[in-house]
């Protein structure tokens, strides 16, 4: 009987586990998400609102409004884990924006928040429980 429970908890755990690190993901990548928009100015709102996050299979079905305050819905994209979502915008002047043109300094809102990315899974981590 003892074995039969203990296999029972460790699948049990082992589902909990995946369900956590499924939580997290999401979480960070709300958050990273969340962290390139708040970081991009709203000189005109253009930028801003041309933020999209997609998988690469369905790119027709992007999710708009993260600058309305709409969080990411990654079920929604259906990713599996480990796959492969894309951030980005598509305003033209984005590229000038994130790298500066002109002798300007860019913002970097792009490559701050990646550099963030280690912070913002910890933090998701501790966030979410078991």
């Amino acid at each position: 009987m003892a074995s039969s429970n203990f296999s029972n908890d460790i699948a049990a755990w082992a589902e909990r586990t995946k369900k956590r690190m499924e939580e997290v993901v999401n979480l960070s990548t709300q958050r990273l998400a969340g962290a390139v928009v708040e970081a991009t100015p709203l000189a005109s709102g253009e930028l801003v609102n041309s933020f999209r996050v997609s998988a690469p299979s369905r790119q027709s079905e992007d999710v708009e409004g993260a600058a309305e305050g709409h969080q990411v819905d990654l079920a929604g994209l259906g990713v599996p884990m480990g796959g492969l979502i894309h951030m980005g915008f598509t305003a033209p002047h984005a590229a000038e924006v994130e790298y500066g043109n002109d002798g300007q300094a860019g913002q970097g809102m792009v490559r701050l928040a990646a550099q963030a990315w280690p912070d913002i899974v910890a933090s998701a981590a501790r966030d979410t429980t078991d």
